[in-house]
């Protein structure tokens, strides 16, 4: 596809060519342009409205091709009151300004669906002190403030600085004036927009709802990028609701002193800080999403917070209230890092329902920096409770000159009411139905301040409701999410779905994201980097849908590369097959699989040269194995794979998902595979763990692991329908039983529903542990119908002297099986004597007597698990995987209707 961008840059380099010679710009409607009757969100709808002539105060622009509305340029200030219709393309030119300061007061009023944007860097709109911004979108027609790149559909995932930005200047005091005389503060913005400050906290700018900014933040002056939108002393009788920035170059939002409050804020993907405040901010916030580039693109900190940099102790003390706010980091790091939340240089705040979480190479989540700032937080001026930080570096200490901890960040935050140290269990931004942050939070209404909206959770969003819906961008795969054409590295297919079709084919050896907007096609063996080597990252949008056409499509994350595919619990990832994709009815081996293969250790390697391991995997995917316990290979959270398993070579069918010497620091939480014709999810040594898998309609094993698998899983249910075998086969090595490291990993709160399938070759059956293995089996739930073989079984006499010996262990767990068990562990012991030996096992008469659809019913007394590793498991007071009052399957897993 870098043909196809390549002729539209060179277009849009046209087009600013032409724009100042009298041509007219054509290009073709692409991505992200708005639709020809000016409406918004992520497509927008309606009725065209008419066309018309500029206004007097308004020049005719260049005309865009593919678009009904006409092109009309404002520039200059605005001493009297404007209004931007809906039926017109507004276009910046220079710095456009409403109003002088304090004099030729205008307002400016901008219609819902309305599409404004900057031609150049150097283009943004300012309102002034004593003039006001009326920009009141609709859900269902934003405003779009946004770059001519955008307009052409030339902006991407990495595309920032397009354009200047927003600046609102009010009369509310800042700490930078004379206090003595605040009527005459006149504190200079950033950009040379003008001054800001006064007397006026209450002070009325104007509204900005349902507001988008994009790819804004030039550097319109040298070392002056501007904000995404600037709040320079404005005041709290300013309206703002529903205001997204997206992708700018420098901050997201700040607040330049006072007093200004705001509800329903997105910060997407901007470089520097998403939130910044300073000089005196005294407002109030609830609901703020901050989530930075999904690609790794360049970020700094969720929240940067500052007093004043010249007088730490100055008057008024920048004190926000915040609640129900979201940080989501990424892996950035370079100049500066993606990191959560940076107090200092005098700040105070009440922070209250907070999320700071990100990815395992994030930068420190939270730090109080400067002596005024500690002493704030010491005091208890400065308050952060009811909130959750789940970082691999949760924290960063004060210290002196000489390296000496002046103040533990850590001990103070566990110390504030209602704090935690746990995974708050999201997809994207959305909390997934058992995260911890649901009922956790703190009322703020009910107790700190009538403004607040009531809530009960941590966050910004209560799992049921996402406020974000309809009117942001780029966040969401709904029905008016429309690509014009495909990412670089794919290309334009006939498209068999409802929307575009990009194909995928061969080695991909640079990194590649795949927005929402399109289908996605596997054409043959899709490789992501050759063998630790030309590494790059698959990025995978939530809500993406990515299909095989054949039995032969299959993916591959080499050694070296990742796959980052996290959906939500409203917008899963799924892969599928053709079939399935087109909507008529899927069946097993329809297409490949996906394959992940890392550079962890393996059984099968040379313990004493690990460097040079290299396993061929199945299906001729690639190599395997290696010296890196510690190995990453991407995330996958809320993903389905369906209707895989096709044999790709003779007498070698794929897995859903194999997991091919992957390392600790992959994650997989909430992923699924929906009737393989092979085994459901493999691991082939390697240390990752998972958690929350549901594997329905597997037409082999469920659970298959081998090789010197060591990881742990927890919260698994394993369904069988139609042709099936195993819920769990586990193996250490078929070559060499003693092989070590042992295949021995944890594996907690799992239900196998088994069925009648039999036949020459296989069964229904439960657990078999064979050729070596040892497994740490806890919290267990087998059961299933008459016609159904064997739920618990040891094979060899390495496995069966492993059992024997208490090396591998089955506690708090309940078998309700037609043939609850075979053979023996020893020559004195049979599998039910071992099983009804360990801690808090037993034996039921039916399914009925334990489950109810797939949920537990038995009240066995489930193990603690945060007895054996608290780092990863979690305590629950149930066995099996699910329970009706915590069902983590709700809302994301696909065709669970049959088990219900």
């Amino acid at each position: 596809m870098r043909l196809n961008r390549f002729f539209q840059l060179s277009a849009l380099a046209a087009a600013v060519v032409l724009s100042g010679c009298g041509g007219d710009i054509n290009i073709n409607i692409s991505e992200t342009a708005p639709p020809t009757n000016g409406g918004g969100g992520n497509g927008g709808g309606g009725t065209p409205p008419p066309t018309g002539d500029c206004p007097e105060w308004a020049s005719e622009g260049e005309s865009l091709s593919g678009y009904e509305l006409p092109v009309c340029e404002i520039t200059g200030t605005f001493t009297e009151d404007r209004t931007l219709t809906n039926d017109i393309l507004w276009a910046l030119d220079g710095r456009v300004a409403v109003g002088n300061d304090k004099a030729d007061s205008a307002t400016l009023t901008i219609e819902p669906g309305t599409y404004l944007f900057g031609k150049s860097g150097a283009d943004f709109l300012v309102v002034r002190r004593g003039s006001q911004l009326e920009a009141n979108g609709q859900a269902d027609a934003p405003i779009v403030m946004t770059s001519l790149q955008n307009m052409l559909g030339l902006s991407d995932h990495s595309s920032v600085g397009e354009w200047g930005g927003l600046v609102l200047l009010g009369q509310a005091p800042v700490n930078g004036c004379d206090q003595a005389n605040l009527e005459n503060c006149s504190i200079e913005a950033e950009g040379d927009a003008g001054p800001y400050g006064g007397e006026i906290s209450d002070d009325n700018s104007g509204t900005l709802r349902y507001l988008q900014v994009r790819y804004a933040g030039y550097e319109v002056l040298p070392d002056n990028e501007l904000n995404g939108i600037t709040f320079g002393g404005v005041g709290s009788g300013t309206t703002l609701e529903y205001i997204q920035v997206h992708n700018n170059l420098d901050d997201g939002i700040e607040f330049f002193g006072g007093t200004a409050d705001a509800k329903y804020i997105v910060l997407t993907g901007n470089q520097d800080d998403s939130l910044d405040w300073d000089a005196g901010w005294n407002g109030r916030l609830q609901h703020v999403l901050v989530q930075h580039s999904p690609t790794n693109q360049k970020a700094n900190r969720g929240i940067e917070a500052d007093n004043s940099s010249s007088n730490f102790s100055a008057t008024p003390m920048s004190r926000p209230v915040i609640a129900n706010m979201t940080i989501l980091g990424n892996s950035y790091d370079a100049d500066d890092d993606a990191e959560g939340i940076l107090l200092r240089r005098g700040t105070s705040a009440e922070l209250y329902n907070f999320i700071v979480t990100g990815d395992p190479d994030m930068g420190e989540c939270f730090e109080l920096n400067d002596q005024e700032t500690v002493d704030n937080a010491t005091s208890g001026d400065l308050r952060f409770e009811h909130s959750i930080i789940s970082c691999s570096e949760p924290f960063r200490n004060s210290t002196d000159a000489g390296g000496n901890v002046t103040f533990n960040a850590e001990e103070w935050f566990l110390a504030q009411e209602g704090n935690m140290l746990v995974d708050p269990l999201l997809g994207g931004y959305m909390p997934s139905a058992v995260s911890p942050a649901l009922g956790a939070g703190r009322n703020v209404a009910n107790d700190i301040d009538p403004w607040f909206d009531e809530v009960d959770y941590i966050g910004a969003f209560d799992g049921e409701n996402d406020w974000t819906i309809g009117w942001t961008y780029g966040l969401h795969n709904d029905a008016t999410a429309q690509l014009t054409y495909c990412p670089e590295n794919t290309v334009e297919v006939t498209s068999v779905t409802d929307k575009m079709n990009c194909q995928l084919t061969g080695t991909i050896t640079e990194d590649l994201y795949l927005p929402v907007g399109a289908d996605y096609v596997l054409d043959g063996l899709v490789r992501i980097g050759n063998d630790n080597a030309d590494s790059a990252t698959l990025y995978i949008a939530p809500g993406v849908k990515l299909f095989g056409q054949s039995g032969a499509d299959f993916l591959v994350v080499a050694r070296g590369s990742k796959i980052m595919a996290e959906g939500r619990p409203n917008a899963p990832i799924v892969f599928t097959s053709l079939q399935n994709a087109i909507g008529s009815a899927g069946e097993k081996a329809q297409w490949g699989g996906m394959v992940l293969l890392g550079n962890a250790p393996s059984n099968k390697c040379d313990a004493n040269n690990l460097e040079a391991c290299s396993i061929e995997a199945e299906g001729d995917a690639g190599p395997y194995g290696g010296a890196d316990p510690e190995d990453n290979s991407g995330k996958l959270k809320f993903v389905q794979v369906r209707y895989a398993g096709y044999e790709v070579l003779p007498d070698n069918e794929l897995n859903g998902i194999t997991f091919g010497g992957i390392g600790k620091r992959t994650q997989v939480e909430f992923i699924q595979v929906h009737e393989n014709l092979d085994d459901g999810i493999e691991f082939f040594g390697g240390n990752v763990d998972a958690r929350f898998v549901v594997v329905t309609g597997s037409g082999d094993d469920s659970l298959d692991y081998a090789d010197g698998w060591t990881g742990r899983i927890q919260f698994m249910l394993a369904a069988h329908s139609g042709e099936a075998n195993r819920g769990i086969e586990g193996d250490n090595q078929s070559g060499n039983f003693s092989a070590s490291p042992l295949t021995n990993p944890i594996v907690a709160n799992m239900t196998i529903i088994g069925n009648d399938y039999t036949s020459a070759d296989k069964d229904s059956e439960g657990v078999l542990i064979r050729a070596g293995a040892a497994s740490q089996l806890h919290n267990f739930l087998i059961t299933g119908p008459e016609g159904m073989g064997e739920c618990l079984e040891f094979n060899s006499a390495e496995s069966e002297q492993l059992a024997a010996n208490g090396t591998t262990v089955m506690t708090h767990s309940v078998i309700a099986c037609p043939e609850p068990f075979k053979g023996s562990v020893s020559a004195t012991t049979t599998t039910e004597q071992w099983f009804l030996a360990q801690e808090g096992n037993s034996v039921a008469a039916s399914m009925l007597d334990v489950i109810d659809g797939y949920y537990t019913i038995d009240a066995t007394e489930a193990k603690a698990m945060s007895e054996v590793d608290a780092s990863f498991f979690m305590d629950v007071p149930f066995v099996g995987a699910v329970h009706r009052d915590f069902d983590w399957t709700r809302g994301w897993v696909y065709s669970l209707q049959n088990f219900q």
